[in-house]
This record gives structure tokens, sequence and C-alpha cells, in this order.
């Protein structure tokens, strides 16, 4: 069966019209944090009704028109600049929802320029007020150890934080770092102050066991992100991040969105999975153990300001410094038009 692929239009710009997609489903972003920095050009961008990406391998530029859009995934760690403005996101009718990444590795200094966790737990709880729990997923991501930060101790923070966001959300969503596969998050990492390591499969097994007691009391569910290891028997999912059953259920009467997600007829629920060809709907262009539907990702790399030392879509510090300054020299993100 032949994979989907976005429809080809013409873009209207500012200097005529240009080739491009319109994807029906947006991500916002995996390669930077467009809630916490680029509100103002999102928004704007919205507003024109297209952006320009450029491909981080062979600087193609390519237009994406938002013609067609109508569900948008946003990935954060500081939500609040874009709740502000939430009313005005909502007046364009997508469907959106928010994976808020929210871990506590301020002592180890692994997330210099996040938010203090108390104002990002806050956050987390007006973000979900305002637009429901099921909209807002929180992340713990990724599980990572040192020296002297060891599982029962990664654990006892998820509980601190669960204790506290449980009510504001119904699912936890994690990973394992994957340290070995990404050259530049070693270079960074060489260059932390502390040691920085993967868990092994036995650390694994054991956060996994002692989590399930946690989200069971809690009573949220509990996944992986792009993890081969299976923890089923410990009533731990393989996630879609990008969920064509959650974009479903937020908005079941959006007839073009449900065209879209539902690739064969049934008796069965609208929310039920069997009404979904998952295989059809996968995205290629992630890795093997990505459970994504397709989405076509808006954002660009070194231009995330967290500079968190164990991310892969920064190259360097410098890298985003420089981009730091050319997107304050022209007064709005490099990442727009």
């Amino acid at each position: 069966m032949s994979k989907l692929k976005w429809q080809t239009v013409e873009v209207s710009t500012s200097h005529g019209y240009e080739q491009g997609i319109a994807p029906i489903i947006i991500s916002a972003s995996r390669s930077t944090d467009i809630p916490a920095f680029h509100t103002d050009w999102f928004l704007k961008r919205l507003r024109e009704g297209y952006c320009v990406w450029t491909n981080p391998f062979n600087q193609k530029k390519q237009f994406i028109s938002f013609g067609k859009a109508r569900a948008v995934v946003f990935w954060t760690k500081n939500p609040a600049p874009l709740l502000e403005r939430i009313h005005e996101l909502e007046s364009y009718g997508f469907a959106f929802y928010f994976q808020y990444t929210l871990n506590d590795y301020e002592s180890e200094r692994l997330e210099p320029y996040v938010p203090q966790i108390k104002e990002r737990i806050e956050t987390f709880q007006r973000l979900s007020e305002t637009i429901g729990k099921e909209r807002v997923i929180w992340r713990f991501d990724p599980i990572l150890l040192t020296n002297a930060l060891d599982i029962h101790e990664i654990v006892e923070r998820i509980e601190k934080l669960g204790n506290k966001l449980h009510s504001f959300t119904e699912k936890l969503v994690f990973s394992f770092a994957d340290i070995s596969v990404y050259t530049k998050v070693q270079n960074n990492l060489r260059k932390a102050s502390e040691y920085v390591r993967e868990p092994i499969f036995a650390e694994m097994q054991q956060f996994a066991e002692t989590l399930q007691r946690l989200a069971s009391r809690w009573g949220i569910r509990l996944a992986t992100c792009s993890e081969q290891i299976n923890l089923e028997h410990y009533e731990i999912e393989h996630n879609r991040c990008i969920d064509p059953v959650l974009l479903l259920r937020i908005a079941g009467n959006d007839n073009e969105l449900v065209s879209f997600f539902t690739q064969r007829k049934g008796n069965t629920g609208l929310f039920d999975d069997s009404r979904l060809d998952l295989e059809l709907l996968k995205d290629t262009g992630q890795r093997k153990t990505c459970g994504c539907a397709i989405s076509k990702d808006i954002g660009q790399y070194n231009t995330c300001f967290h500079q968190c030392v164990y991310c892969y879509a920064n190259t360097s510090c410098k890298a985003v410094e420089n981009n730091r300054k050319r997107i304050d020299n022209l007064s709005e993100s490099i990442i727009r038009e």
C-alpha cells in the first residue's frame, strides 16, 4: 500500500507564487521549541497562511501552506508565551494539543535555560485548566543517569512531579536517553560538568516496575517514545506522539480530519484504532520505532535557546548563540519566511 503524501499547491507569498505542500497535520516542533521562543513568528505565519522550512541536510527551502491544515501538535518545555495567546490560536479552528516535557534536572544543570521547576509546574497546571487535561501530555524525556543520579533518584523526582501533575494530564510519556547514536549529543555531553550515561536494561526494567505502581495510584497511562524495549507487562504502551486517535477525540466533528484519518469503514466507534490504517498513516520520515502518524515539522535546528546538553537538535552552544544574534538583529525568527 502506498504511503500518504501531502498535496502539492501554489503558495501565495509576498514575492509571488511558489510551489509548496499543504499538510493536514503540523508538528511544531521536534527541532525547536516554538511555543517558548517563536510564538510571535508562528502566529504571524498563520495569519500569512504559509511558512518556509529549510531542509537541514541539503539546505533546500520548502514552502508550506497552512490552507488545508486541520491539526497542530506542539512540543515544548515552556508553553507560557503561547498560553497567553491561546485564544488567538483557537480562532483558527485547528485541533491541537501539547507534548509538554517537564523534567527535573535542575541540580545537574542539563537544561540550563528552562524556567524554574515551580514555574513550569504552574504553567502546566494553567495550560491544562485552559484547554483540558487530555490535550496536555506530560513527558519526562529523556531518562538519563550520572554518577550522582541513579534510577532511584529519578523515580523520586518523577514521583514528586507526578503528585502535582497527575490531576492535570491523562498520560506520562518517557524515553531512555540515546547518547550513543547522536555524535553531536556525545560532543555536547563531553562539555558538561558531569558524566552522563544511558540506563542499562536492568535499570529500565526497575524503572518501569516502579513507575507502573505510581501511575496506578495517579490514574494515568504510561507510554514510551520510540523505544525498542517492550514494557507491555508493566502496562506501558508504545506511544504515538502524533496521535490520530487523540486528534479525532479532540476534533471528532471535523469532517476533513476524520476523512483524512479514517482509511476504511467499519461499525466500530470513531475513536477505535480499528477505524484507522495505522500502517498507512505512519510517518516514514521518523525512526522505525516511532509510532507517529504523518505530519510536517516546521522547525529548524539550532534555534532552541533552552540549550539542553543532551539535545540532538542543536549542533553546539556556539551555533545556537549565532542564531540568537541573527534573530535579535532581524527582530523575528530565522525559521520565518
